[in-house]
């Protein structure tokens, strides 16, 4: 392992603490910081020539600034002759502009994976994409994680496994849940919706049966809570017991927080440290489950040249 180097920008610095931490490596010394006038300063404040580099940056809220940071880096260790630069995203932004679906509007997700392309990244590890065919955006190697192994052990003990069913809240969600349900064991429910702003949506139907039932909802990110605590409410007044959530990017902006806490039917919320919940958005009915395990494995994996195929499952 002498040739890894493991670097962090200002976005995740706990996960990427954490990721060291399973890898039993000191986190390089690099700064992070702004000019007088706001631009991003870099400064990698330790020999990384010829190492095999990887750099963990979620591009979380401010979405702009870690992204510009995680750039700024990349092209940084490029020009510092590193061998392989791998930009570890836990959460990829910008992932939700993944297609045209309007006129006159971009493809960001396109665009973003181009800058990271030409800033210098020779790979790509990331978790939960919000649309699996990002990955094809993308000229260079990407391994795309999943976090339902993260969440399993928890929702095992929450959970009525002989009468439980989980729940897609939406139509672009099905695979993640038939996933949940394959390792659960449990049925698949799923919920019937049409969006109207990227900030309300309007349930239509609910296709299985929730009645009497345990159920969890699964998606891969929350952001202002809108749609989780509307399906929550809907699968209650169809006859829903216990109502859990396992939503991998916890991005809660805006009202969420308040929306979650005013939210009777939903019993708790599950999320991953892919962004970091800190100040007031803690809350009793959070829970953040660590994936630094995961990805830390992910990266000695990579370094090591060895399979990271069973980490997908």
């Amino acid at each position: 392992m002498d040739k890894l180097a493991v670097l962090s920008g200002n976005a995740t610095p706990g996960l990427a603490k954490d990721i060291c931490k399973y890898l039993k490596v000191k986190l390089h010394d690099c700064l992070v910081s702004r000019f007088s006038e706001g631009e991003i300063r870099v400064k990698i404040n330790e020999n990384v020539r010829g190492k095999d580099v990887f750099v963990i940056q979620s591009t979380c809220p401010p979405a702009n600034d870690n992204l510009m940071e995680l750039l700024i880096m990349i092209d940084a260790l490029k020009r510092a002759s590193a061998q392989r630069i791998t930009a570890v995203i836990p959460f990829f932004g910008y992932a939700r502009q993944d297609r045209k679906d309007q006129p006159r509007v971009p493809i960001t997700a396109k665009l973003v994976a181009n800058l990271l392309t030409v800033a210098g990244a020779n790979r790509i590890l990331t978790m939960d994409l919000h649309a699996g065919q990002i990955q094809g955006f993308f000229d260079i190697p990407v391994d795309h994680l999943f976090a339902v192994g993260v969440f399993i052990d928890q929702l095992t003990s929450k959970l009525d496994k002989k009468n439980a069913v989980v729940v897609s809240p939406d139509v672009g969600s099905i695979k993640m849940a038939r996933a949940y349900a394959k390792r659960l064991m449990v049925d698949l429910a799923i919920i019937d919706k049409r969006r109207i702003s990227p900030e309300k949506a309007e349930v239509m139907h609910i296709l299985g049966e929730v009645e009497g039932r345990d159920c969890l909802i699964v998606d891969d990110l929350i952001a202002t809570g809108s749609s989780l605590v509307e399906a929550a409410e809907t699968l209650k007044k169809a006859g829903a017991k216990e109502i859990w959530a396992a939503i991998s990017h916890g991005v809660l902006s805006g009202p969420a927080i308040t929306r979650i806490d005013k939210c009777k039917a939903l019993s708790g919320l599950f999320i991953t440290d892919s962004i970091p919940l800190v100040g007031e958005k803690k809350h009793s009915k959070v829970e953040v489950l660590s994936v630094a395990d995961l990805l830390g494995e992910a990266i000695k994996r990579i370094h090591q040249e060895e399979s990271v195929s069973s980490l997908f499952d």
